[in-house]
């Protein structure tokens, strides 16, 4: 309490703080809050997830505001729903001992009408998307021409999700004087140029470097063979009896059919993405933090709301879009002091970007093998054995110990261990015997690609042509006909690309894409001089139409920016999820959360699944 006094905020925040049960400042609270609390500057903050962000602009912002006044006085807009109600919830904690204190969430997929009437009753601060936002302020729902604080959270998220263009119009209706205080965990040029657009020389406070990834989190990846990316994340599962983890994903269709996988196995799973309504992601997230859900499976933008400090694995399902992504997805886990561990599931053509990884976050992955079936036996085993010995007796059993004893009294405690033992190394066992190796041989030495003879070339199609780097690996991979491995560094901008391809490769590639078209338009290919080994440049262009088409399918599913985007344009109502029937969970038809193996009631394991960790399987 003294550290968070010493920071210059007054009594009414310093008892909530309190009742909230802080007690010291993490760093990018003890570097923010005096400098907001002292003068009026706009300020850029580079902080990971995690780190208190909230209330290091939450503080001095109430302590701000004059809660006598109904004009609204602050804003912040944040790129998802969840984010939106998560930051909402945290100002009102903060702001507890301030009576006449209205803080108004604006998010799509809820009805517009009643955030407008709160908004008319008196919003001091208003926590909002950008999307329903800016449709709030066209129907004239909203002023904020008077605001004298504007939050930009999650920054390079929002424009990641393609917000640029609805936060400039916002922005528009607010006062050229206001503080604008942006928060970020990544630094961009997007970023940049945002806050060299909206602020005036802001300061900059930055905790550790620029787009490192936590001191609290170890980073692992597994080398499997594309088909076995499934089995691989069940075992890692099984492995670790206690997980709590997040699953990511990239596509709200690859969230959806995992999820289902894994509750279709006997696993506690559910989907979070941006075809739930509002209410289904509430109920899974409800679900999620009283641990009835085990593995939340999700999408990149879903996962931005999850706020859960005791996440034990982050476990990447797939490799994202975007690398810097990957620090976002991370942060999930190690949070508030706590340590764990980052997991990435890959495949012999994706394992390149492990090594881009480790230069962005600036820490060593350990490469690990996928346990074997024995050894998940064994896991599974003493995870049995250290549950009986952590569990409390019933003496409501006491009753019946006489006639238990009896029918047991022919076996020594040996045999009885054994056989209770027996029972869960049984199921597993056979659920395993015949169980592949799932480890892929070969395992490349990053520095030695990096090193090897290898050319990077600039095309001028992107994501305006529909392509992200996985789409685009796999058409030139069809158009040049080379290995799964041959192509690779795929970075997909906006209206270009780079890739790489060994230098052996340099005639074929740049023979191909002479008079190359794509639906009509010509394909320029130049040879990049950022490889440091070729020198000069020439390109293609001209007559030969080879119509591929643009990709689509899991395309134009990425992420969620067309749901989360969708849910904030204007009063749509909620959005409706197509999800398969289940009589055992799922949400068919209802917004039950898609989990199984836990009694809803108590939370506590069914009987079919007790020492499992609420697992169990359906199919040997």
């Amino acid at each position: 309490m003294t550290a968070f006094k010493a920071l210059g905020l007054e009594e009414h925040l310093l008892k909530a703080i309190a009742d909230l049960g802080f007690e010291t400042p993490s760093e990018v609270q003890a570097k923010a809050i005096p400098i907001l609390l002292e003068r009026e500057t706009d300020m850029v903050s580079l902080a990971q997830t995690g780190t208190g962000k909230t209330a290091a602009f939450g503080f001095p912002m109430l302590q701000k505001i004059d809660v006598k006044s109904r004009t609204t006085q602050g804003l912040i807009l944040s790129p998802t729903r969840e984010l939106c109600l998560q930051i909402t919830n945290e100002i009102i904690a903060y702001g507890k001992y301030m009576p006449g204190l209205n803080v108004t969430a604006v998010y799509g997929g809820a009805s517009i009408t009643d955030q407008a009437r709160q908004i008319k009753k008196g919003s001091q601060i208003i926590v909002a998307t950008p999307g329903r936002m800016k449709d709030m302020i066209g129907r004239g729902l909203i002023d904020i021409s008077k605001i004298e604080y504007c939050v930009l959270d999650e920054a390079d998220e929002m424009l990641n999700m393609g917000f640029y263009e609805d936060i400039t119009e916002i922005l528009s209706h607010s006062p050229k004087e206001k503080s604008t205080w942006l928060f970020s965990a990544t630094m961009p040029k997007e970023v940049s140029t945002i806050a060299k657009k909206f602020m005036h020389t802001p300061v900059e406070i930055t905790v550790g470097t620029k787009n490192v990834g936590s001191d609290q989190v170890s980073h692992e990846y597994y080398l499997v063979n594309a088909r076995d990316r499934y089995d691989a994340l069940k075992r890692l599962s099984d492995a670790n009896p206690n997980i709590f983890s997040v699953v990511f994903c990239r596509t709200k269709r690859d969230t959806q059919k995992v999820a289902e996988q894994l509750i279709e196995d006997g696993y506690n799973a559910a989907a979070l993405h941006g075809d739930l309504s509002q209410s289904q992601r509430d109920t899974v997230m409800k679900s999620f933090r009283a641990r009835q859900i085990q593995m939340l499976v999700a999408t990149d933008v879903a996962a931005r709301g999850i706020d859960v400090d005791d996440i034990t694995h982050v476990i990447n399902y797939q490799l994202p879009d975007e690398i810097e992504t990957y620090t976002h997805r991370s942060g999930r886990t190690g949070r508030a002091g706590k340590t764990g561990i980052s997991m990435v599931i890959v495949s012999k053509s994706e394992v390149r970007k492990i090594y881009t990884i480790e230069k962005m976050i600036q820490k060593k992955f350990i490469a690990k093998e996928i346990p074997s079936g024995m050894e998940i036996c064994e896991v599974q085993m003493f995870h049995l054995a250290n549950s009986i010995k952590d569990t409390k007796i019933n003496h409501e059993i006491d009753a019946y110990l006489p006639n238990i004893n009896e029918v047991l009294a022919d076996f020594s405690k040996e045999e009885l261990i054994q056989k209770v033992f027996s029972v869960e190394f049984t199921r597993f066992l056979n659920y395993y015997k015949n169980s592949k190796d799932l480890n892929v041989t070969g395992e490349r030495n990053f520095s030695e690609e990096e090193n090897k003879d290898s050319t990077r070339y600039f095309v001028n199609i992107g994501n305006k042509d529909d392509f992200d780097w996985m789409s685009l690996k796999d058409f030139l991979r069809d158009l040049l006909q080379l290995g799964k491995d041959d192509i690779y560094k795929v970075d997909v901008k906006d209206s270009f690309s780079f890739f790489n391809t060994d230098t052996t490769h340099q005639e074929l590639v740049m023979g191909i894409f002479k008079d190359f078209k794509l639906d009509g338009r010509q394909i320029n290919i130049e040879i990049s001089k950022d490889t440091g080994r070729s020198k000069g440049r020439s390109s293609g262009g001209g007559g030969r139409d080879r119509d591929r088409g643009k990709r689509r399918g899991d395309r134009n599913d990425r992420g969620d920016r067309g749901g989360d985007r969708g849910g904030d344009r204007g009063d749509r109502g909620e959005r409706k999820g197509s999800f398969k029937k289940r009589s055992s969970g799922g949400f068919g038809g209802g917004d039950k959360p898609a989990f199984k193996g836990k009694s809803r009631s108590s939370g506590t394991d069914r009987p079919d699944t007790k020492g499992t960790g609420g697992r169990r399987r359906r199919k040997d």
